[in-house]
């Protein structure tokens, strides 16, 4: 069994996905601290001076300026503005992989057609064949 495990393990899939999910987790750091130390403090101002990680609906009915305040009198809050945050980090992120795959297909040789269409008879024939299969003409 524990040879099977480590057979199992030292799979060449199975230590390349561990190695994305590293770097997938070190790449979604980066691009946290993207939206939040670089994109959204000039939004914020763009919009009145708004800062989206502080902004929050207090259910507990008292007031509280800041999220912080809050959170350390332990009101119930709907955290919208963080909810913004990650919406944000989620797009930004999800576009970077498009375009990280987009890269990789483009490096990709495209594969040979296993099968090629009889002129006569429209039928998927392979692409060695000399006659067709299924309406018997000659494919010279």
């Amino acid at each position: 069994m524990i040879k099977e495990f480590k057979d199992f393990i030292m799979r060449g899939n199975v230590v390349d996905m561990a190695v994305g999910i590293i770097i997938g987790a070190a790449f979604g750091k980066i691009v946290s601290s993207l939206v939040n130390d670089i994109l959204m403090p000039p939004l914020g101002r763009l919009l009145g001076g708004v800062d989206f990680s502080n902004l929050f609906v207090n259910l507990s009915g008292n007031s509280y300026e800041t999220l912080a305040a809050a959170r350390a009198a332990g009101a119930a809050t709907l955290n919208y503005g963080l909810f913004i945050n990650t919406v944000l980090d989620f797009v930004i992120v999800a576009f970077a992989i498009f375009l990280l795959i987009k890269a990789v297909n483009r490096f990709k040789k495209a594969e040979a057609p296993a099968t090629k269409d009889c002129p006569l008879c429209c039928t998927a024939i392979p692409i060695a064949a000399k006659k067709c299969g299924h309406c018997t003409s000659d494919l010279v």
